[in-house]
């Protein structure tokens, strides 16, 4: 990790104004390789050195701590989410509380534990945190604010700091995730993330106040799923790479390879079209959220969790299918199908659980309290579900007497919420890739798996039949068909993939390198049944014989 950030060598400027050296870093192809390196320089230089870079003109004592930050001698932690709260970060309950020696940072209760970044000494690097706490003065809750608290040396925990490590996340890279909590540990005045130090006073609007200091989780929640780009695209390759060399035997010998079928051709040429239709929306979507200063602040995080959305529910549905159609070979670890699966669900729900978002999201843009800027109508039928859903919505809270906090708003809405977000990314993500000029097969094959997701609106609205949506398919692929292997030479993913199964030598290869188990010795198992009724053996009889014999070899 200090290497890899090295190379990219990124300044404090870099990573408070999202460069495109900073996005360079996120998109890198070799982020999908340990989904637990990507966590942790989320955390250490997205969260932690961003919510302190904005602060460093009037800061100048944090200079230091931020320069070891950066050289990795320390490792930074964000230590927001409590585990009886969740996302409803507002209502955290850890304090700080005001005193003459600085702050002393207490943990009430056991669900105000801070969960779950790797907060262990286990391996071997000081850890320092930004925590989010209530600030207490004389009495009175001024409100959540960040406090840096230093967590660990090289060989343990700082007095008053308790790790509990957590148990692993099975299929998963490994790390250190834990329970963080605090007991009496004071810090100094200085220990307040502020670029007014000795201002305590309590904002007029609390919670607007927390989200401004919170305001790396507006884009954080998109940079978390940047892995997922080129994890598709590893997916993509191996999995066509494999189609292509593995065969069944069919008449009179004849060798064919899988991908002849169209159950094999469908799902590889989805995850190719994802992949590229995801890549050039990411780099779209970053120059939307972070170019325009002016931005409302709600907009640019409605933005980012619908990136957020689209992309992990793509991704989600595309490994389920790839990895399966690569049969016994896409459950091994090895080649990385698996893996990527269960890292995903933990992208799913860091930095914000995709479905609370998108419910937060939605109910905001239904009661019209700002927009987000969709395609036009006539450019795609994607726009038009996308903005046909969200009036047919809109109609229906206008229904309802109590509004968006009703006992039905809950019933019927909620449910809508990510489909309705999610609808929206796709039409997004085909307008830009429409207007950057990718193939049109590679368009025609993305707009029918978004189809896929909603035939009944195209068949009822669209002005399609069912019939329509399997020959629009249909072609679809036989005009991509021809163009596969072009296509997955131009993902620019080979030389960061080492599944074996991309080739049928590199799969030999690993098969010889595996441990091989041998013996000499032979089981001591009887066929004489003792009868005379029948030469063949009572199966029952034989099972006795062949344990017996494996106890006798044992």
């Amino acid at each position: 990790m200090p290497t890899l950030t090295r190379c990219t060598e990124l300044s404090v400027e870099d990573i408070e104004h999202f460069s495109a050296k900073y996005w360079s870093m996120w998109t890198d192809p070799i982020m999908s390789r340990d989904f637990s390196m990507f966590i942790i320089l989320i955390c250490h230089v997205g969260l932690t050195i961003g919510v302190l870079s904005r602060h460093l003109h009037k800061r100048p004592d944090l200079v230091p701590l931020v320069d070891r930050l950066l050289r990795f001698d320390t490792i930074g932690l964000y230590l927001m989410t409590e585990r009886g709260h969740g996302l409803d970060v507002f209502n955290l309950e850890t304090t700080a509380t005001k005193t003459s020696e600085g702050f002393v940072i207490n943990t009430p209760r056991e669900e105000a534990s801070k969960l779950m970044p790797a907060s262990t000494p286990s391996f071997g690097i000081p850890k320092v945190a930004v925590v989010l706490a209530r600030l207490i003065v004389d009495g009175e809750d001024r409100g959540p604010r960040f406090f840096i608290a230093p967590i660990c040396n090289e060989r343990e925990m700082f007095k008053g700091v308790e790790s509990i490590r957590l148990g692993p996340r099975p299929g998963t890279t490994p790390l250190d995730f834990a329970i963080t909590r605090f007991d009496s540990v004071v810090v100094p005045d200085t220990a307040m993330v502020t670029s007014t130090l000795g201002d305590y006073s309590l904002p007029k609007s609390p919670l607007e106040a927390m989200w401004n200091e919170n305001w790396r989780i507006q884009i954080g929640g998109m940079t978390v799923l940047a892995p997922a780009i080129p994890s598709l695209k590893a997916m993509a390759f191996i999995a066509g790479k494999y189609s292509m060399h593995r065969c069944i035997t069919g008449k009179a010998s004849e060798r064919i390879p899988i991908i002849s079928f169209r159950t094999q051709q469908w799902p590889i040429l989805h995850a190719v079209s994802v992949s590229l239709v995801m890549d050039n929306w990411y780099s779209v979507a970053i120059g939307q959220i972070t170019e325009d200063p002016s931005l409302d602040p709600r907009v640019r995080h409605g933005l980012s969790v619908v990136v957020k959305t689209t992309l992990a529910r793509h991704a989600s549905r595309c490994v389920s299918e790839i990895s399966e159609r690569c049969g016994a070979q896409g459950t091994f670890e090895n080649n990385f199908m698996a893996r990527f699966e269960n890292d995903l669900k933990g992208a799913v729900i860091s930095e914000g659980d995709i479905l609370t978002l998108c419910i937060r999201l939605f109910s905001e843009l239904l009661q019209q309290r700002y927009q987000l800027p969709l395609p036009d109508l006539s450019e795609s039928l994607l726009a038009r579900h996308a903005v046909s859903l969200f009036e047919e919505n809109k109609a229906l809270l206008q229904t309802m007497p109590e509004g968006h906090r009703s006992q039905a708003f809950n019933a019927r809405i909620f449910p809508q919420s990510e489909y309705a977000i999610e609808a929206m990314g796709h039409a997004m993500a085909y307008s830009a890739a429409l207007q950057k000029g990718l193939p049109k097969s590679i368009l025609d094959i993305y707009e029918c798996a978004v189809i896929r997701r909603d035939p009944a609106w195209y068949v009822e609205q669209g002005g399609l039949t069912r019939y329509d949506l399997r020959v629009r398919e249909d072609e679809a692929v036989t005009r991509a068909l021809p163009h596969l292997a072009t296509f997955l030479d131009g993902l620019g993913i080979e030389e960061y993939v080492s599944a074996p199964i991309v080739s049928d030598a590199a799969l030999k290869a690993y098969y010889g390198k595996l441990p091989v188990f041998k013996g000499n010795t032979t089981p001591n198992i009887s066929f004489d049944q003792g009868s005379t009724t029948s030469s063949r053996p009572f199966p029952g009889s034989w099972v006795q014989s062949m344990v017996t014999g494996f106890w006798n070899i044992l």
